[in-house]
């Protein structure tokens, strides 16, 4: 069974995983119309695509590693990407590879990197 696949029955995705990728695609498509419309430049755009991306692979290589027992990467790390713009990327990895769902204090720590990463988006579309 791939990660983020099959539903504890085997008939589907895991709702987890859906929501993920519905919030990660919603606020994406968000991005876009900013800039369909001319609120934000396109490369606020790739930004968030890039770091999403980068945030995903490292989420997947910590968890490769926690699996091997090897070098981890810091959570801080994770949590700056995820504060500069990867956190939508954070939020699916988060959830198809079943990493980092339940520790806490890193799910507050993540959430508050989300508000604050929109709440910076939002005070770029207010100034522009």
């Amino acid at each position: 069974m791939r990660h983020g696949t099959a539903g504890r029955s085997g008939r589907g995705p895991r709702p987890d995983v859906v929501r993920a990728w519905v919030a990660a695609g919603g606020f994406l498509a968000v991005v876009i119309a900013l800039v369909l419309t001319g609120r934000v430049e396109r490369w606020v755009l790739g930004i968030y695509a890039f770091t999403s991306a980068m945030a995903f692979l490292r989420y997947r290589a910590d968890k490769a590693a926690a699996r091997r027992r090897g070098w981890r990467t810091p959570e801080a790390s994770l949590h700056a990407i995820a504060l500069v713009g990867g956190w939508p990327g954070a939020l699916v990895a988060r959830h198809v590879l079943r990493h980092k769902t339940t520790k806490q204090p890193f799910r507050s720590v993540f959430w508050l990197t989300v508000v604050l990463n929109c709440a910076a988006l939002a005070w770029l579309v207010a100034a522009g």
